[in-house]
């Protein structure tokens, strides 16, 4: 992109250090969220995977300088960090209550009530992208669209909640480190950037690895038990009909879970996107794969990159301009379901 794409790299490493970190009080607790943007503009929520924050799990997307640009120039970025996950943070008391699952949902609610706003773009990953999902069964009207990544609905397998209930045991006693880390790490990434013993393991796993050291152990046993109790959704996405953009990587260990809600979802109002080569962390270990869907995604909100579009949106959102024929298969430029992009990790 030449001179345009080092312009928008440096604005947006500007934009997305210089957030404003805020502390809201919700019915289930305090939670930290960070605020990048004009927040005049249309809001996008995240909220992260287990033992993830929005450095770790969303910092490749917003690096890409295409996703950037049309992210940042549509909306204002609201990154919920679950509790107790934010750089630095101390121990949350034993005595404090474990939130469920609807907690978590409803402090979505109270994360948006702080801020007044009305109806949101949301974006998550796995177990955020599952409490996203529950909001968005619970307060329909405060979603207008889901954009997921490797996401979950079902309640956990037999074999996951015995594995998870080890992994919460070693959670609480050792933190996270050792046997506990890999596990963490073998969630987000693919085998081909975590290294095999001839090839080195890629930069951004190590960048990860380190982040985990800052995390406690038990704050991340506080979500992992949360999700490891999660209910069945899938009764409620047949009547969820807000547009749906799924991403899942080839190799994720929640590729089935992502491929079972896609089938759950009104085929009119949901699209999957399948990255090959690549686990369930997309956003980080290839956000490029997701520029175009989400492109196309935003256009039937109206929305476009800042090259297609000079103004600036300030309008809410209207989820009526948007047209099913966008999410198609054929108009993302493939003919098959379901959709395989492959992007270079050269790129």
């Amino acid at each position: 992109m030449g001179d345009s794409s080092d312009s928008v790299s440096v604005d947006v490493e500007r934009i997305f250090f210089g957030g404003k970190g805020h502390r809201v009080r919700t019915r289930h607790g305090p939670l930290s969220v960070s605020v990048y943007g004009d927040e005049d503009k249309p809001a996008l929520v995240t909220y992260p995977d287990l033992a993830l924050n929005h450095m770790s799990c969303f910092q490749g997307l917003f690096f890409c300088p295409e996703a950037a640009s049309l992210l940042l120039h549509n909306f204002c970025v609201y990154h919920i960090t679950p509790q107790g996950h934010e750089l630095g943070a101390a121990p949350i008391s034993a005595d404090v209550h474990v939130p469920s699952v609807d907690d978590l949902a409803d402090q979505v609610a109270d994360v948006l009530d702080f801020f007044s706003l009305g109806s949101v773009m949301c974006l998550g990953v796995t177990a955020g992208a599952y409490v996203l999902t529950l909001f968005a069964t619970k307060y329909r009207e405060r979603v207008l669209g889901l954009m997921l990544v490797s996401p979950v609905c079902k309640a956990p397998s037999w074999s996951e909640w015995l594995y998870n209930k080890v992994l919460l045991n070693l959670l609480y006693y050792y933190g996270t480190r050792g046997i506990v880390k890999e596990s963490l790490l073998q969630r987000y990434f693919s085998m081909d950037v975590l290294g095999n013993g001839q090839d080195p393991e890629s930069e951004i796993v190590q960048a990860c690895r380190s982040l985990l050291d800052d995390r406690q152990g038990t704050n991340v046993w506080r979500f992992l038990q949360a999700i490891n109790r999660r209910h069945d959704l899938t009764e409620s996405l047949e009547k969820l009909q807000c547009q749906t953009l799924i991403f899942v990587g080839e190799n994720s260990q929640f590729h089935a879970d992502a491929v079972h809600m896609t089938t759950k979802l009104d085929r009119r109002y949901c699209a999957l996107v399948e990255v090959q080569a690549c686990g369930s962390l997309v956003t980080e270990e290839q956000p490029h794969a997701m520029v175009i869907p989400m492109e196309y995604f935003l256009m039937g909100y109206g929305l476009y990159r800042p090259s297609q579009q000079e103004s600036s949106p300030r309008s809410t959102l209207s989820p009526f301009c948007i047209s099913p024929e966008l999410l198609s298969p054929e108009s993302m430029g493939v003919k098959l379901k379901p959709i395989k992009t492959r992007i270079s990790r050269n790129v």
